[in-house]
């Protein structure tokens, strides 16, 4: 597994300009049913793909706080709002909350998630394969199959499917 995480980029790299045009035919006409193309490959890839093998995404990015996210959470710890916040997160470019840094503090060495039942929602929809009007995020998918082989594979199956 490791070896494919340490290739992951390289591959998605030689990969980028196919991608990319790809998602811009996507984008201009997608299929009637690309949701449920797109359901179906997401469900198929992950029927194989155990992420506690990889946990990729933890390791090298971090996610959004909502709102929403951080009273979860903080109501988790039993701390205030404004306490999870100044000990957890930092207000990034795009004056978003985000972690303060990465790997994810919550990450275990066993690529278990300790706040997993109550994690942010980008946490829960990465890597977002499987997101209706999936032309819509072509942008953050091109990022994502860099992190994730199973982004990774979904595109290159979903090449296939879709001509």
């Amino acid at each position: 597994m490791q070896d494919l995480i340490n290739n992951l980029p390289k591959q998605a790299n030689d990969k980028h300009n196919e991608n990319k045009k790809f998602f811009a035919k996507l984008k201009k006409k997608p299929p009637k049913n690309l949701d449920y193309i797109m359901q179906e490959l997401h469900d198929d890839e992950f029927k194989q793909t155990d992420c506690l093998e990889c946990a990729n995404c933890c390791k090298t990015t971090g996610p959004l706080f909502t709102d929403k996210d951080v009273d979860r959470i903080a109501k988790f710890f039993r701390l205030k709002p404004q306490q999870f916040i100044s000990q957890y997160l930092r207000i990034d470019e795009e004056n978003d909350y985000v972690l303060q840094s990465v790997p994810c503090t919550f990450l275990g060495a066993d690529n278990y998630c300790s706040i997993y039942e109550v994690r942010p929602k980008a946490c829960r929809e990465f890597p977002h394969t499987d997101r209706k009007k999936f032309q819509q995020i072509s942008n953050l998918t091109l990022k994502n199959v860099a992190i994730c082989p199973a982004a990774f594979n979904i595109v290159e199956e979903m090449k296939k499917r879709i001509k």
